[in-house]
């Protein structure tokens, strides 16, 4: 696992590299062997930045990724105080920064930052998909948008020293390892889905069909590892359980290989997964999930990430535990590096 208050290097999510020479008191960045730009420190009492010289790439583009270096680098801190001399319009109209306390200071706050949908999401859009009512299955829920494909989130986790990515299902790529997870005697004992080849393809064919669900595949450095089912809780089988909102999303988990098991894998995976369906619309104020109430380990790692159990429940099948994460206080304080 890297030392992230080690780092040198980042790599962002389009494969270009970021490097840093800092001290205390002067941080140099280069993005792919050219340089760009040069940044003067002030830490006390807070950090405090300013440009001491910067090269051919747009204001825009050196403040995100100063701002990214930061808060990958420390994930203690908080926020950051830009003293500009030109006012920066694009930074300040996105919501990268908000206007400071005395004239030429803006601020980037952590929360704020990991909200942004670029470049984490891959098929980011440009705004939200229109809301109009609709009913199906005897519920009332807004029309939901065109399911993606392939690639939907890609970001360098500092603290693995791994790329996390999620992509969605191809089932002629995927049946095969689907149904060796569905088997294997650890997941069975808490999906109940064991069946043959044919059973997983009508399985995830349903699925695929059905605009409430999306299956994702997680891959830590491109190599599958995990199953996931996001889906909207309003239309689903917890919204009786609960009072959904119409953007609530839930998710369904399921790690596969066993080398990928572990609270620190976990703690990366399912903070992906969370970050990126709160980025996938920004209307959505909570993720919900259901596992047994007797899966103490997975209650625990989702308790490690901020989730809460707000009650048990009864399905039909199991006792589950209903574990909400709320979005602000997913980016209060932001874990992710």
């Amino acid at each position: 696992m890297s030392d992230v208050n080690a780092l040198n290097t980042l790599t962002l999510p389009d494969g270009r590299c970021l490097v840093a020479d800092e001290t205390s008191h002067r941080l140099s960045l280069g993005l792919d062997g050219q340089p760009l730009v040069a940044l003067s420190l002030n830490r006390e009492p807070a950090l405090h930045v300013a440009i001491e010289q910067r090269f051919e790439r747009p204001d825009s583009e050196i403040l995100h990724l100063a701002c990214y270096w930061f808060f990958a680098s420390d994930p203690a801190c908080q926020y950051l105080t830009w003293q500009l001399e030109k006012t920066p319009t694009d930074a300040l109209s996105g919501g990268l920064l908000v206007t400071g306390e005395s004239s030429g200071q803006y601020r980037c706050e952590r929360a704020l930052f990991w909200q942004l949908p670029q470049p984490w999401l891959r098929q980011a859009s440009t705004g939200s998909y229109p809301q109009y009512p609709v009913i199906s299955g005897g519920k009332r829920h807004p029309l939901r948008p065109i399911k993606p494909r392939g690639e939907v989130y890609r970001r360098f986790d500092a603290r693995l020293g791994s790329w996390i990515s999620l992509r969605t299902v191809d089932i002629e790529q995927d049946l095969t390892r689907f149904n060796r997870w569905q088997n294997s005697a650890r997941v069975a004992s808490f999906w109940q889905e064991e069946g043959s080849l044919e059973q997983h393809r009508e399985y995830l064919t349903k699925l695929q069909a059905d605009p409430h669900t999306l299956p994702l595949i997680g891959c830590f450095d491109d190599q599958p590892f995990a199953y996931f089912e996001a889906y909207w809780a309003k239309e689903d089988r917890i919204a009786p359980f609960y009072e959904a909102g119409d953007y609530d999303r839930g998710i369904h988990m399921l790690v596969g290989e066993e080398q990928h098991r572990g609270p620190h894998k976990v703690a990366s995976w399912l903070a992906a997964l969370t970050h990126y369906l709160f980025l996938d619309d920004p209307r959505t104020q909570r993720v919900v999930a259901e596992p047994r109430a007797d899966n103490a380990k997975m209650i625990g790692y989702m308790q490690g990430q901020r989730y809460h159990c707000e009650k048990e429940f009864d399905f039909p099948h199991k006792r589950a535990a209903l574990m909400v994460l709320g979005r602000e206080r997913f980016f209060e304080r932001c874990g992710l590096a």
